[in-house]
Formats: structure tokens, C-alpha cells, sequence
């Protein structure tokens, strides 16, 4: 090599890693990772950075966060190798899953699944983290399959593979200011949208109070362990209340667990100082159907109160307004596709299981309004949803599987 192209090629390489310290100044600028103000302003619900539709990740790792090996991290990387958006802390991601067809009678191939998973980390340029419990059969129903998506995560998503994913989304996600003491309540794998808020908001506003309940059975379920007990030790700020339900006999209380029994309203009644807390709850459909509501029976104002619920749960806040047209007997649902005129009578959950259960054909993922599968064009009527659906929907458009008549429907489907 000449001196004139070791001097090009010195050159090409300064410029280059000037280049990646600038782009990763403006990611930590953008992603409010930078020097914090007194008053953080949050950041935008989608940024201009996301992408739209499906995006390559490879899985660069992945370790077990608990000593029964039930819940598993993965850490995805861009296959482009372009820096990842900021997002902001307890929202999901959406994935397209391609499965091999194994059940008795079912043709060869693969089928394809949507499935949504919380982020479990705070953001980061180079890679997002999602952590993954597998979902076995139900104890008392052995005829039922295992979690599909979960399963298949943890017996064939290995280091190396390819998935499809979609943009960060979701309206679960903390409030950056941080004059209000956080209180951060996960049940079971709803700890994982709760440990990317307490990660994003140690890294960015240390000095805020955060309150950090966790709710799991016993040590064998005990996910990021370590890590809490770290992040505790390391800020003052932050006070960590881990309750088991069912200990085991090694299970030490003050080593391994504060309290025994239940996340609930008077644990939280003896722990909290008085004054104002913003409440973050997500967990499986027991906690949010007894916690939730109690929350706001205590007082908690709803514009302090945020929740999500890990799997299928319907949350009735006190003094709820009932769905429009509730009351009536039934509405006229037709499908124009499908050629079917239908009458609802209220006894389905959502307008996905109706349409299911009289064979009309429709696109599903999640079933909890995340991951927009099931989105479909309404023609004529109105739908109403009981909560927000995460995703947000079309105009002209509503989400079947966890909408309801609100009215006579036709639907494109």
C-alpha cells in the first residue's frame, strides 16, 4: 500500500467513526437518553425514525432469566444494521411468526402467526429485548395445547435466526415526569413492560422515586433477580417490594422476597407514603380484574392510573358508562365478503370470536387489539371497544377482536 492510500484509507476511517458517534449522539438526543432537564418532554408515540410494515431481526442472544428456565430473553439486532428507533418504555413489539404445522390431521407446511411481546429493556440503538415465558398446557385441561408462539420462541427461535417485526407501538408507557413517584406493578411475565420503564427511568432520571412491586409465585419464577437486586442497591430512589405467593422452603424472607401473599390494595395501603403516585399494573387477568378496580376505589385518579393486561382480562373500573346499546336484545351483523347476515345476542366476547364461531373467515394475531391483524373496513354502524385498543385503528376501519356492536354492522369481511 502506498503512503497516499494508507492516508486514504486513516482518512475514510476517522469520517466513518465521526459519522457513528454523531448518529449516535441524535439517537440519545431523540431518545431522551441525553442530559435530562428538569422536565422531560416525552417523546413521540411513533418516531420519525420507525418504520413502517415488516423489518429483519436477527436473535444475537438469548439466556433464561429465572432458574425454572420458563422465561427467556432475546436480543434482536437489525439485519440492515441501521440504528433502532427510541420508543418509549412499556411498549410492544409485534412479530410474524412462520410455524411447521404438527397437529394430527393437519396438512404439511407452516402457518403463520402475530403475536405482540413488551420490550424488557430500555431502548438502545443496536438492539431491542423482548423476554418471552412459555405458556405450558392448563394444568386441569391436559387436551389443550401449550402456547403456540411461546413455545415455539423457546424450542426453535435459536441464535442466528430471522424474525419479521413491526415498530415499537402501544399505549402503555410511563410518564417522564419525573416530580411524580413512579409505582411499577408486574404480575407473573407482566414484569417485562414494567422493567423497561424502571430501566429507561434509573438511566434517565435516577433521582426519581420509583416504587417496584413484583408479584411471582416463588424463587424458581423470580425473573431478573440479579439485576433488581443491582439496580436497587445502586439508587437510593428506588424501593423494590418483591411478594411471593407460594414460597418454597429455601425461599428466604428479606433475601429473597419482602413480603408474602399478594400485590394488592393494602400491601400497597402499608408500603406507599401518602401523596400523589402514578400507577403502572400489568400482569395476568386475576391481578388486573381485583387490583385495578380497587386501585380506583382507593382514589386513584384514572389520569394516574395505567394498566395492561398480560393475556385475555377485562378490567370494569367503579362507575363505568355500560357499551352503547348495551341494553338491546340484539343487532344485525352482515358480512359482505362472506355473504352472511348474523344476529349478535351479547353472548361472544368480541365480534372475532362471533365470526369464528359461525365459520365467517377473518385474519387474527394477538386478540387484544395489539398487533392490528384483524383490523377490518366497517361499512355501516358503529363498534365499541371497551378500553383503547393498542393499536391504532383506521379511519373507517375497527378491530374485531376486541370490538363490539354498538349498533347494526356491516363489515367488509
Amino acid at each position: 500500500m502506498t503512503a497516499a492510500q494508507l492516508l486514504a484509507s486513516i482518512l475514510a476511517a476517522v469520517l466513518l467513526q465521526a459519522a457513528a458517534g454523531l448518529a449516535w449522539a441524535l439517537w440519545r438526543r431523540n431518545s431522551g437518553l441525553a442530559a435530562a432537564p428538569a422536565r422531560s418532554p416525552a417523546p413521540a408515540t411513533r418516531p420519525d425514525a420507525a418504520w413502517s410494515g415488516w423489518r429483519e431481526f436477527r436473535v444475537g442472544r438469548r439466556e433464561y432469566e429465572d432458574p425454572a428456565r420458563s422465561q427467556c430473553s432475546f436480543h434482536l439486532h437489525p439485519v440492515d444494521g441501521q440504528a433502532l428507533p427510541a420508543f418509549r418504555p412499556g411498549q410492544f413489539l409485534v412479530f410474524e411468526l412462520e410455524l411447521p404445522r404438527t397437529g394430527r390431521g393437519e396438512p404439511g407446511g407452516s402457518r403463520t402467526l402475530t403475536r405482540c411481546y413488551s420490550l424488557s429493556d430500555a431502548p438502545d440503538p443496536g438492539h431491542y429485548r423482548i423476554t418471552v415465558k412459555r405458556v405450558p398446557a392448563p394444568a386441569d385441561r391436559a387436551e389443550l395445547e401449550p402456547g403456540l408462539s411461546s413455545n415455539h420462541f423457546h424450542d426453535r427461535v435459536q441464535v442466528g435466526d430471522v424474525l419479521r417485526v413491526k415498530a415499537p407501538s402501544g399505549h402503555f408507557f410511563l410518564d417522564p415526569d419525573p416530580d411524580v413517584p413512579a409505582v411499577l406493578i408486574g404480575g407473573g411475565i407482566g414484569v417485562t413492560p414494567v422493567m423497561s420503564m424502571l430501566r429507561w427511568s434509573l438511566e434517565r432520571q435516577p433521582q426519581r422515586t420509583i416504587h417496584f412491586y413484583y408479584g411471582v409465585r416463588n424463587g424458581a419464577e423470580h425473573a431478573f433477580k440479579a439485576q433488581l437486586e443491582e439496580l436497587a442497591a445502586r439508587h437510593p430512589a428506588l424501593r423494590l417490594n418483591v411478594v411471593y405467593s407460594r414460597p418454597r422452603e429455601q425461599d428466604e424472607p428479606g433475601r429473597d422476597y419482602q413480603h408474602r401473599g399478594h400485590v394488592d390494595v393494602d400491601l400497597l395501603r402499608r408500603t406507599l407514603p401518602h401523596g400523589r403516585h402514578q400507577f403502572y399494573v400489568c400482569g395476568p387477568a386475576a391481578m388486573m380484574q381485583t387490583l385495578v378496580p380497587a386501585l380506583a376505589e382507593w382514589g386513584v385518579p384514572l389520569s394516574d392510573l395505567r394498566y395492561e393486561a398480560f393475556g385475555p382480562a377485562s378490567v370494569r373500573l367503579p362507575g363505568a358508562a355500560p357499551a352503547p346499546g348495551a341494553a338491546s336484545a340484539a343487532f344485525e351483523v352482515r358480512f359482505a365478503r362472506s355473504g352472511r347476515t348474523l344476529a349478535w345476542d351479547g353472548g361472544d366476547a368480541s365480534l372475532l370470536e362471533f365470526a369464528q364461531r359461525h365459520g365467517v373467515e377473518v385474519e387474527s394475531g394477538c386478540r387484544s387489539g395489539g398487533c392490528g391483524s384483524c383490523e377490518t373496513r366497517l361499512l355501516e354502524g358503529s363498534v365499541h371497544y371497551e378500553h383503547r385498543p393498542d393499536h391504532d385503528v383506521a379511519a373507517g376501519c375497527c378491530l374485531l377482536c376486541v370490538g363490539k356492536p354498538a349498533s347494526s354492522l356491516v363489515l367488509e369481511a
